[in-house]
């Protein structure tokens, strides 16, 4: 490849290189040492989520290195630069965590204005932690300049006292102390060897469902997700994926070309064959968002339910991503879809060729367990169900993987909640009895505001020994590492009157996984009655982002987007 064949009077950065009128810009990139031949090359972005909040993103820095190399080695200009995110393991259980979902629009907008302000013609986005993994790919598909995805890697399972152990257990052991069943010691000793390494999460939570997702939407090359953050392969990986993002530019070959409404079926099935994490149902319809491609929730959940379950993948599990990478890695999983005739072969991927002629010479490996062909899943559905009914009308979501059947169907008294802390400290101080159905609500999207996840609550019940005798729903979401019957993303929110908001202690609730189906013991006419009477709790006045978010922000129905998207007919900034 040679970018020299790249007519530069189409790229973005004429704008700034090219012609007389550009030579106080030339005279900025001078400064940094560039040379004549470099600035008169494509400009391209190597975004990344780098920073010292947590593990998932410690690595970014020096792998964006070897991107540096991989696009001056095919005739690019790289121009490195980084943006902010929310590390959910350091923001879960207070206040912090209404950050979380918001720093997905953050990131995406803080990406999309540097490739603006600086006039960028590619992009490769690199991401560590949860909202990072979607808010770079929603910046890609936005711009919709030619892109490529790398995740940071998975970090490697801690040991405690011979027994492998994810931060998932960290979260439950909170709730083994609560009970007596752990002692402070064991405590502190779990705490200092449950994260080894540098990376995201390990487990099929939601930074590895969303790198899952990277290549099976066509973002990221094969097998670049899988690779734990401290194997050095991942240097090659990035080398490559600079080097492609240039071939990409030079066949002017798009995100929007790459994700279709296909691509995001795709998505959505690896994500439920895989037991994925329950935030794939916000990240999937705004990434379609961005291209004008409706995918709402009741799209993904369709492709749920006729999805099997075959990747034995915790939290529902018994593996984690180095398992999967070392097994086969994702395109293992998704060479065994296609062959059951689950996934759209025909989908461009940033490799230029097809998903099915990437997997072409994929072969079953016989001696792994991790993923099960499709002809004998762990359940025939996917490891994510959606539900709907009078309790949610816009929809629910629900993780089912490593449930049994018995399990997936609950019904209970409400014991409601107006926020998290609340919730959690009934869990703490044991005031919640077996067989109650815990309703957290005002943690919607507009509520929260930010829809914090539940993780701190839910693994405190898991570690009572309680999760699976009690259900809880929320209008707010649950981590990818929640187990038990716990219902997110209820919809409308409390905060828009949504029935959630009229429950009231001692209502019975009905959840059926099965079925689908989430409803309350009670008539329309009652539930109308209620909302006439209706008022939402006062809250503590905003100021800041979380205002600005709380104004813009939609129903998480249709992924919580705060902007009109891609099918408004505005022009794409790789077009201006």
């Amino acid at each position: 490849m040679d970018a020299r064949l790249i007519d530069k009077s189409k790229l973005p950065s004429r704008y700034v290189t090219e012609g007389p009128a550009r030579a106080p810009h030339r005279s900025y990139l001078y400064a940094m040492g560039l040379t004549k031949q470099q600035i008169h090359q494509p400009l391209i972005g190597v975004a990344t989520c780098w920073n010292e909040a947590a593990p998932c993103n410690i690595s970014l820095m020096r792998q964006a290195q070897a991107v540096k190399k991989g696009v001056a080695a095919a005739g690019g200009t790289p121009r490195e630069f980084c943006t902010i995110t929310v590390t959910d393991g350091i923001a879960m259980g207070h206040a912090g965590m209404r950050a979380s979902l918001p720093s997905r629009e953050v990131i995406a907008d803080s990406v999309e204005l540097t490739m603006r302000g600086h006039a960028y013609d590619a992009l490769v986005g690199m991401a560590g932690c949860d909202k990072s993994l979607p808010g770079m790919m929603m910046a890609m598909v936005r711009l919709n300049v030619p892109s490529v995805f790398i995740y940071g890697g998975s970090i490697l399972p801690g040991s405690f006292r011979g027994r492998p152990v994810t931060v998932q257990d960290m979260f439950e052991a909170v709730g083994q102390h609560s009970v007596g069943a752990m002692s402070d010691e064991d405590l502190d000793e779990l705490e200092q060897v449950a994260c080894p390494s540098a990376g995201a999460c390990g487990a099929q939570f939601t930074a590895n469902t969303m790198a899952t997702v990277s290549e099976a939407i066509g973002l990221a090359l094969p097998y670049s997700a899988g690779a734990p953050a401290p194997y050095e392969i991942r240097d090659r990986f990035c080398s490559t994926a600079g080097e492609a993002v240039v071939e990409l530019l030079r066949r002017n070959i798009r995100p929007r070309d790459i994700v279709t409404l296909k691509a995001l079926e795709n998505a959505a099935t690896v994500v439920a064959a895989s037991g994925g994490s329950t935030n794939a149902a916000l990240h999937l319809p705004a990434i379609a968002h961005e291209c004008g491609i409706k995918f709402d929730l009741f799209d993904v959940a369709e492709i749920f339910r006729k999805t099997p379950y075959v990747a034995d993948l915790k939290p529902g599990g018994r593996y984690v991503a180095k398992d999967m990478f070392e097994a086969g890695g994702i395109p293992l999983l998704m060479k065994t879809l296609l062959d059951g005739g689950f996934l759209h072969g025909d989908c461009i991927t940033v490799t230029g060729r097809t998903i099915a002629e990437n997997l072409a010479k994929v072969a079953w490996n016989p001696d792994q367990d991790v993923v099960r062909p499709v002809s004998n899943p762990i359940t025939p559905t996917g490891g994510v169900v959606g539900l709907r009914g009078n309790l949610a009308p816009d929809g629910a979501i629900v993780k089912v993987a490593g449930m049994p059947p018995e399990k997936q169907v609950f019904s209970g008294p409400a014991r409601c909640f107006d926020d998290e802390e609340s919730c959690f400290r009934a869990v703490s101080e044991r005031t919640y009895r077996e067989g109650d159905v815990l309703v957290i609500r005002y943690e919607g999207p507009k509520g929260g505001p930010g829809m914090r996840e539940m993780l701190s609550t839910t693994a405190a019940l898991y570690g009572q020994g309680m999760g699976d005798k009690v259900a809880l729903i929320t209008d707010g979401r649950f981590s990818g590492a929640t187990r038990g019957f716990c219902v997110g993303h209820v919809g409308p929110e409390a905060a828009v009157g949504g029935p959630i908001a009229l429950i009231r202690d001692g209502d019975v609730i009905s959840l059926d996984a099965i079925a689908g189906t989430l409803t309350v013991d009670l008539s329309d006419e009652e539930l109308e009655r209620r909302r006439a009477e209706w008022q939402a709790p006062e809250r503590p006045p905003l100021s800041g982002y979380l205002w600005k978010y709380a104004q813009g922000v939609g129903p998480a129905v249709n992924g919580a987007v705060t902007h009109p998207g891609g099918g408004v007919g505005a022009a794409s900034y790789a077009d201006l």
